[in-house]
């Protein structure tokens, strides 16, 4: 027998789902005449023409696209390099922090010694320290600006989401350990089977705003001298004297953030709701 809804109930749907198309048609209509007003500020604005040669040059954006497409692709390379790693680094540093007893002290020190370092120190100066003063060692087998540079990206983010972990592993309550413990399993297994799938759906969406603020930050690559996105749009703003190329690289990245961003808001949104369905 299938379920058939009641008439009061067609009617609820009925009106949630005019409800919704109302909310939608408003919400459309409202971000047009936002947009209309903003085109019709600027536009309007005395420097416009100005500003709309220096910045917004169609041919100058043609000319030099080529360019930063290929320094993008050392961008998006280092991207999905240093996202796992700085992932993988966190978790390691999370799951040190929070280890227990005493022989684990020294342990605990030191990754908070190195959280507290790299969440203090802008990664700029991280860049210029891996980049520039690693190779003044003169050290045999050092590699080139890009790895050293790709290294300071994953140290520094990986002080950030390891805080994030340690954050999402203490929420999990000390209850479930010990009843895990009850049933036969040790510590590290309980925090694997247990603990971190917990710990690591809770901080989800907190972990996909950090890869995203990653994402933008490899451009930051430029300022060990690699050729990448805004080392190239660099480049062409002093050949064309138009700053039009920074435009064109700011396009690409975030076009490159969309659908991190998108993930982003839906899995908050998803957590959201789980939160609320268990309320």
């Amino acid at each position: 027998m299938t379920y058939a809804p009641s008439e009061r109930q067609q009617e609820r749907i009925a009106f949630r789902r005019r409800q919704a198309i109302r909310s939608v048609l408003l919400a459309a209509g409202s971000t047009v005449v936002v947009g209309v007003l903003l085109t019709v500020a600027v536009t309007g604005s005395p420097g416009w023409p100005r500003v709309k040669r220096s910045f917004f040059d169609l041919d100058t954006a043609t000319k030099y696209l080529p360019d930063v497409l290929e320094g993008f692709w050392l961008n998006v390379r280092l991207f999905v390099v240093c996202a796992p790693l700085a992932l993988v680094l966190g978790l390691l540093i999370a799951i040190l922090r929070t280890s227990r007893g005493p022989v684990a002290f020294p342990v605990r020190v030191l990754a908070g010694g190195y959280t507290y370092t790299f969440r203090g120190l802008p990664l700029i100066i991280t860049i210029y320290l891996f980049a520039f003063g690693i190779p003044g060692l003169r050290l045999q087998g050092t590699p080139d600006v890009v790895v050293l540079g790709a290294a300071a990206i994953v140290v520094t983010y990986g002080a950030y989401l390891a805080e994030v972990f340690r954050a999402g592993i203490e929420s999990v309550h000390p209850s479930q350990v010990a009843a895990a413990r009850s049933l036969g399993l040790t510590r590290r297994q309980a925090m694997r089977h247990v603990v971190l799938p917990q710990a690591v759906r809770r901080v989800t969406p907190a972990l996909l705003n950090d890869v995203v603020a990653l994402q933008k930050d490899v451009g930051l690559i430029s300022l060990a001298g690699s050729i990448d996105a805004i080392r190239a749009a660099q480049i062409g703003a002093a050949q064309s004297a138009n700053f039009t190329p920074y435009v064109v690289a700011a396009v690409l990245f975030i076009l490159l953030a969309l659908p991190l961003i998108a993930i982003t808001d839906r899995v908050t949104l998803n957590a959201v709701r789980a939160q609320n369905a268990g309320a």
